[in-house]
């Protein structure tokens, strides 16, 4: 049982990572019975876990939907998870080693290949280079604990943070803040790189709202 409600928890996070569930949406709880070849019991296991990491709601006899933030619930989430990938980036400016330095050149690099040459074009491929960079930055930090605490945030405004790069400028910003955090990580400017990191992160208010009614 243990075995499927953790396959069916990763399934769920995968469909989640990948854009395959919105905010809101109800989780085909029938089709992913059928494609795991499970039980209802271990759905509702799977259910009850990712309830309290707050990643989905349960609705009486309607199954669970992906939780979708009210416009309060999005800036406080959006608070914490600044100061936690904040948090990493300062730590991983004292503490990233020399393999993940080379990958944070790298992804930062094809960061600003893609807003060179593409430009506003392919927001979804850049959105996997944001990640590859975010994922960098955690693991630099070598805090284990600390890179599933941001994790689990990060999924919760994933599907906002992915309609951003659909905003005209959005990714050369995006691009040039990343070479800023990197530069300042590389130097071992933990304050300065904890700094940049929240500022990358923060959205205002109003854009907030725009992304809210961007996904309905």
């Amino acid at each position: 049982m243990a075995g499927q409600t953790d396959t069916l928890i990763a399934a769920i996070l995968e469909d989640i990572d990948a854009g395959r569930l919105a905010p809101g949406q109800e989780i085909d709880e029938a089709a992913l019975a059928a494609r795991h070849s499970v039980s209802r019991t271990p759905i509702r296991e799977a259910y009850i876990q990712l309830e309290a990491s707050g990643l989905i709601r349960r609705l009486p006899r309607k199954g669970a939907v992906l939780f979708k933030p009210t416009l309060e619930e999005f800036l406080a989430i959006q608070e914490v998870h600044a100061q936690l990938e904040g948090q990493a980036a300062g730590l991983a400016a004292r503490r990233i080693s020399p393999v993940l330095r080379e990958q944070l050149h790298s992804v930062v690099a094809a960061c600003e290949t893609h807003a060179s040459q593409k430009g506003d074009a392919d927001p979804d491929g850049y959105y996997q280079l944001n990640l590859r960079f975010h994922e960098t930055v955690a693991l630099g930090s070598a805090n284990p604990f600390l890179v599933e605490m941001i994790k689990t945030n990060a999924r919760k405004l994933m599907a906002y943070y992915r309609a951003r790069y659909q905003y005209p400028g959005a990714i050369a910003q995006s691009a040039l803040e990343h070479r800023e955090i990197a530069t300042l990580i590389l130097s071992h400017d933990r304050d300065g790189a904890e700094a940049a990191m929240q500022a990358h992160v923060l959205f205002d208010q109003v854009t907030v709202m725009d992304l809210l009614a961007a996904l309905g």
